[in-house]
């Protein structure tokens, strides 16, 4: 392939293992089934490899990644190669002490998931007790003079409390803030009915966010993330196949995208067999939707089809059950009919009960909240 494609960030998802229970979780439905977590000295050489490619940033996630005990090598040996680590968290299993450590062995960053701005919501979204100890953590990170960005996925149960979550993340001085509403693949995808947001829902938090956005210029980084299913073109997936990211997931498999290794007919290699190098430029699946030629109409003959490279590859399939149309997202596809149809079905459904799976098939009720 041409040098047009060079990776800059590597996201190294350490581990499937986490205390949350999130109804929206990116871990595959049968992780569970899935092998052995490649070891630290895979990982060292894995960053090596990925700094020799270009990558100058390096995030480490999940799963929960402090699950890992040897993170701290694992961030020394990214300082040393000069590469920028993250540490993207739900801060459970954190303690201070840990955190100093971590930032002397040189983390550069630190993002905070935490799951709404109202304690008993959010510890219901997450499964778990666990929103006094998030905040916790956030505080333990800005006392530490680490960037701190607070993530909160949105979703129909927490988007009615954005104008809280920026009050939050206001009182505890993060440097950015990302209110993600939910890709609807995963657990999503499954939970998709139960967790899609109204149009009115995502305009009136959109106003929200966009106010506080300008009232908060040069004190927070406020980002505010439009559903696919309420856009009328689909996102850049990870700015296109392969184009700009490497995921190594936790059994070593290298891949575009967090999900991609759910497409059939697809063959991805793992590091513990082939060189990065050798997979980035040379792999079958990464080069499967590469560029544009693989496109056909009518992303083929349309002036944003560099922009947006037909846009998810995973929506594609999961919601057409094809894994090269148009992403069902864009209204020009033939498959839009798809998205209007689970737009209208959540909005059908607001105030019912719904339930909510994640692991072993076990499924909680959604408790809706009167205003709703």
């Amino acid at each position: 392939m041409t040098e047009e494609y060079r990776p800059y960030t590597l996201i190294a998802e350490l581990t499937y293992r986490c205390p949350l229970r999130c109804p929206y979780c990116s871990n595959p439905l049968d992780h569970a089934r899935h092998g052995e977590e490649i070891d630290c000295a895979t990982w060292l050489r894995v960053f090596q490899e990925a700094e020799a490619l270009g990558v100058v940033q390096v995030n480490l996630t999940g799963g929960e990644p402090l699950l890992r005990d040897d993170l701290e090598w694992l961030i020394q040996k990214a300082g040393k190669l000069d590469l920028y680590t993250n540490l993207i968290t739900s801060g459970i299993p954190l303690t201070f002490e840990r955190l100093a450590r971590l930032q002397a062995a040189g983390l550069n960053s630190v993002q905070v998931s935490i799951q709404s701005s109202r304690q008993n919501e959010s510890d219901r979204i997450a499964g778990t007790v666990s929103f006094h100890r998030k905040v916790e953590v956030m505080r333990w990170v800005t006392s530490l003079d680490l960037p701190l960005t607070m993530n909160v996925v949105l979703h129909r149960d927490n988007i009615g409390s954005v104008a809280e979550l920026i009050d939050l993340a206001e009182t505890l001085s993060v440097a950015r803030l990302e209110l993600a509403n939910a890709q609807y693949l995963g657990w999503a995808f499954k939970n998709r009915a139960a967790l899609l947001p109204t149009r009115e829902q995502i305009e009136r938090a959109r106003t929200i966010a966009a106010e506080a956005k300008v009232r908060l210029m040069g004190k927070m980084d406020l980002l505010f993330i439009t559903p696919d299913y309420y856009s009328s073109y689909p996102k850049s997936c990870m700015d296109g196949w392969g184009r700009r990211f490497i995921v190594v997931n936790p059994e070593g498999l290298a891949l575009p995208c967090h999900l991609a290794h759910t497409l059939p007919g697809l063959h991805f290699d793992n590091v513990r067999q082939r060189h990065l190098r050798d997979i980035w430029h040379h792999s079958s699946g990464f080069n499967q939707f590469r560029g544009v030629e693989w496109l056909s109409d009518p992303c083929r003959t349309c002036d944003r089809r560099t922009r947006d490279f037909g846009g998810c590859r995973c929506q594609a399939f999961h919601v057409t059950g094809n894994i090269g149309a148009t992403d069902p997202a864009c209204a020009l596809s033939v498959d839009h009919g798809l998205i209007e149809s689970a737009r209208d079905q959540a909005s059908q459904s607001v105030g019912i009960p719904i339930l909510l799976e994640y692991r072993s098939g076990r499924e909680r009720p959604v408790e809706r909240r009167s205003h709703e």
